[in-house]
């Protein structure tokens, strides 16, 4: 982040903005600074996939499905809006120690332990360490001590859009992007490799919740992509991975997606045209 901050301080903020005598490097100017950009960027991120998402790549047939609620994408917006400020307070708080030197990102490839497959290894187990943790946290999150409390602000959304994909009470959303913040201060890592992860994740996150479940066939039950997310909104305490169904097969939460085997909400869909109305999805509400 403190590239970001630094290329904020160039162009804007020191020239335009702040004071002449307000060094750059004053940690009160540097954790309003990374208030204002986290805040900026995650809503820039979330406004603008979501966007590009809900408009070209998600299937508007499914808002006519039962399950979809009156008014669902305006309130969406409306709840991920209102929790984005508060989930980045404590995101400052780690963004800052990283600006404070305190993380182990670096600046040059020279720097990295093994040169540049060292960065590639890097992304590869950022993917996997997160994977595994976010896996956890999530699984965590659906105990009856904190469901209630925190987590089922986002399972309100049984039929969700690309809106839905930042739609979280603050402590979860937070909770769920820990492993991304934590990962640099365990292991090296490239600050430019670093930002584009960190744009991968919010993007990722997007794309889980955007309807179109098309995986190649060979990775369909190794990518945890759309439809298994959508089967986990839908049947609750499934598929609780991020990008892999690794922890999900490990850990027995794994379920092939019903939109794979032809009973998926496209399906319902399908089956309410040809011979009416019928409980949609089975026990997709037993948690309600």
């Amino acid at each position: 982040m403190d590239l970001v901050l630094e290329a904020a301080d160039w162009h804007l903020l020191t020239p335009y903005v702040y004071p002449a005598g307000w060094p750059e490097d004053e940690p009160c100017r540097q954790l309003l600074s990374l208030f204002v950009i986290t805040n900026l960027g995650a809503l820039a991120l979330y406004l603008l996939f979501g966007t590009l998402s809900y408009y070209f790549i998600f299937d508007h047939e499914l808002k006519k499905h039962p399950q979809f609620l009156e008014n669902q994408v305006q309130r969406e917006i409306a709840y991920a809006l209102r929790s984005l400020p508060w989930i980045s307070v404590p995101t400052v708080a780690l963004f800052f120690a990283e600006v404070r030197g305190y993380s182990k990102l670096y600046d040059n490839i020279e720097d990295s332990p093994y040169g540049w497959p060292g960065v590639f290894l890097s992304m590869l187990s950022f993917l996997f360490f997160t994977d595994m943790g976010i896996y956890w946290i999530h699984r965590g999150l659906h105990h009856r001590l904190f469901y209630k409390r925190f987590h089922k602000p986002h399972h309100v959304w049984k039929i969700a859009t690309p809106f839905a994909s930042h739609a979280f009470h603050p402590v979860d959303g937070f909770m769920q992007s820990l492993p991304y913040h934590v990962y640099p201060f365990l292991f090296p890592l490239h600050k430019i490799t670093y930002l584009g992860l960190y744009i991968f994740v919010n993007v990722w996150t997007i794309s889980i919740h955007d309807g179109d479940y098309r995986v190649p066939r060979l990775l369909q039950h190794i990518i945890n992509g759309s439809a298994h997310h959508t089967d986990h909104h839908l049947y609750f305490d499934y598929n609780y991975g991020q990008y892999f169904t690794l922890w999900d097969k490990i850990g027995g939460s794994y379920k092939s997606p019903s939109a794979f085997e032809g009973k998926g909400p496209h399906d319902y869909l399908r089956k309410l045209r040809e011979n009416g109305p019928a409980h949609p999805n089975g026990n997709a509400n037993k948690t309600e």
